[in-house]
């Protein structure tokens, strides 16, 4: 993880020192002194706020293109001279790319570091931008149009990801224990924000030629915001920031084996709680995801229009929003140590909601299914940040448990989609083309899941660590 350029960067003036000055600073080239060594001074940078911006404005337009054909299907079908299936394989080879590229990041972050990983994700979005709108020249045939289209969503699918899994990371290299929770919330929904966009943005720019050349354009324009974003600051702000993460290997053999591989550090307590956390991370996004994707198809047979069925896809992000944005604060300065404790709170109440969806997608009940939306929206989006901060503290490693998190809300995502789908009544039912057996399939299945968050202690390892560590400067400091 070479940084020292970046640190060069930074001038004395960033600074905002946290401890005084007692012990020699650790510098992040280093190796990490041995545990029972004290570390300090701890520091921040102003740079980190700049920092945070390009990852959200990179991980925004990330978002746009899994979604962008969608609500123009019908004019690329016309358009394009291809079928319904292809326009819905152009989002689906985003989740198909995604799940590779997600575990391959921390390889990459080991190798590279993280300005280097959110340099090749910028280059990536260009390519997927311009090959795209290659595909849009009138002379080319079908095949060949589809081809480059396709082709443009595989470099796009590359880029996704390097932005999300590498939140968490940025957040524990650049911020300290009153603010890494928010840093992360922030760096999270930012995806999902993108992804709003593109869904309503796509149909407002023009016909779909238009349409593929503003998403080039944006795709462009952004690019230079990955200068905003370095490594690591000269000074770490916390003593998780100081001691590199162990390999992605390491942990995926520790999460595994345990104790049976040499050096693992986790406990048979936190594995577990480990792989139940992941488990009930990928259930949610999926539910989540699929619900972006099939709104429509749930809505529009018990009779309510496309621009309904929207606006309850809207609420649910946007009261997700605005409760995120409330809650990670208290999390971070509050909450601090009840991060599974507020899971368990949260949990069964989100997937009661889900399973509400079952008698509430009926006619005339706008206003429960837009209570119920803003339900899921204050519950599951606020327990997006917690869990990849719970995962980041019980591993002790950033980039390989948001890694692991991603990959199962994008491999299940793609499950739910297929096997909802599979559901679906046919044309004979009452209503035609309804979803109930969809709905009951993701209800079930969400409540079942969640569940299993009683199941946990959750114990933040990483968190005490910091603070064991921060009060030996201070006890050094008084001395």
């Amino acid at each position: 993880m070479s940084t020292a350029s970046d640190a060069e960067t930074l001038s004395k003036h960033d600074e905002e020192p946290i401890e005084m000055e007692i012990v020699s600073p650790v510098s992040p080239a280093a190796p990490p002194p041995h545990d029972n060594e004290p570390h300090g001074p701890y520091r921040l940078y102003k740079r980190r706020f700049l920092g945070l911006v390009g990852m959200v404005v990179l991980n925004i337009v990330g978002g746009l293109s899994w979604p962008w054909f969608g609500p123009i299907a019908n004019d690329m079908v016309t358009d394009f001279g291809i079928t319904l299936d292809q326009v819905s394989w152009l989002g689906n080879i985003e989740s198909c790319i995604y799940l590779p590229t997600a575990l391959s990041i921390p390889y990459l972050y080991a190798r590279f570091g993280l300005r280097r990983c959110c340099d090749f994700g910028a280059v990536m979005l260009v390519l997927s931008a311009w090959v795209r709108y290659a595909g849009t020249v009138k002379s080319l045939s079908t095949n060949s149009a589809y081809a480059l289209l396709m082709l443009g969503q595989v470099f796009a699918a590359i880029s996704q990801p390097i932005y999300q899994v590498l939140g968490p990371k940025y957040s524990e290299n650049w911020f300290n224990l009153q603010g890494r929770t928010t840093a992360t919330m922030i760096v999270a929904i930012a995806n999902p924000v993108g992804s709003a966009i593109g869904q309503l943005l796509s149909p407002l720019v023009g016909g779909t030629r238009q349409s593929i050349l503003v998403l080039a354009i944006i795709s462009t324009a952004v690019v230079p915001f990955v200068f905003l974003v370095h490594s690591q600051p000269p000074t770490p702000p916390t003593y998780a920031a100081s001691t590199p993460s162990a390999s992605f290997t390491h942990l995926a053999r520790d999460v595994i084996f345990g104790g049976q591989t040499h050096g693992a550090k986790m406990s048979r307590r936190q594995r577990f709680d480990f792989v139940v956390l992941a488990w009930i991370f990928g259930i949610l996004v999926a539910a989540t995801d699929m619900f972006s994707i099939l709104t429509s198809q749930i809505m529009q047979p018990v009779g309510y229009s496309d621009d309904i069925s929207g606006l309850m896809g809207a609420c649910l992000l946007l009261t997700g929003l605005v409760a995120a944005i409330v809650t990670a604060p208290l999390f971070d300065r509050v909450f601090t140590k009840h991060l599974a404790i507020s899971g368990k709170l949260l949990l069964p109440i989100l997937g009661g909601a889900w399973l509400s969806l079952i008698w509430a997608v009926k006619p005339h009940n706008t206003g429960g299914l837009f209570a119920i939306m803003t339900i899921l929206g204050v519950t599951s989006v606020t327990m997006l940040p917690v869990a990849l901060e719970l995962a980041s503290d019980l591993t002790r490693n950033a980039e390989g448990s948001s890694a692991i998190l991603w990959f199962m809300g994008n491999l299940l995502n793609v499950i739910f989609v297929l096997v909802e789908d599979a559901l679906r009544e046919g044309p004979d039912a009452d209503p035609p083309l309804n979803m109930r057996r969809g709905l009951i399939f993701n209800g079930v299945f969400v409540l079942a899941s969640v569940l299993l968050i009683w199941l946990i202690k959750g114990e933040q390892v990483r968190k005490t660590i910091d603070e064991e560590k921060l009060a030996e400067v201070r006890a050094i400091g008084v001395a």
